[in-house]
């Protein structure tokens, strides 16, 4: 059974940082596909950054703050976020299993974590 849970969320100031983590079992991480993404209420869930082959996509909203990486040895995904701004603000989520089609679209993976908030306030 995959399951992904996610931890490090929180409060922050804006311009602040902070490291999210993504512990996933239950199907062969060091191969596959893994990303996060984000939402917030009355919004549509968006790609933030995604690691596929040996390569990473960004949304670009992220404009180099953000750095995702992955531990093969621990099989835990991090997404270490940098100058942040207030419109971060959301509940990120971790999401494996990629089907198909574009990397960011969170329609393109079968499985999701529950999800951490974070909260970046001016």
């Amino acid at each position: 059974e995959v399951e992904l849970v996610e931890s490090g969320g929180g409060s922050v100031q804006s311009g602040g940082s902070m490291t999210l983590s993504c512990s996933a079992s239950g199907f062969t991480f060091g191969t596959s596909d893994i990303g996060w993404f984000r939402q917030t209420p009355g919004k549509a869930r968006e790609g933030v950054a995604v690691r596929y082959d040996s390569a990473t996509r960004y949304a670009d909203f992220v404009d180099g703050r953000f750095v995702a990486s992955r531990d093969g040895s621990l099989n835990k995904l991090y997404l270490e976020m940098n100058d942040l701004k207030p419109e971060d603000t959301a509940m990120y989520y971790c999401a494996s299993g990629y089907w198909g089609g574009s990397y960011l679209a969170p329609g393109s993976y079968h499985y999701w974590g529950q999800g951490t908030r974070v909260t970046v306030s001016s």
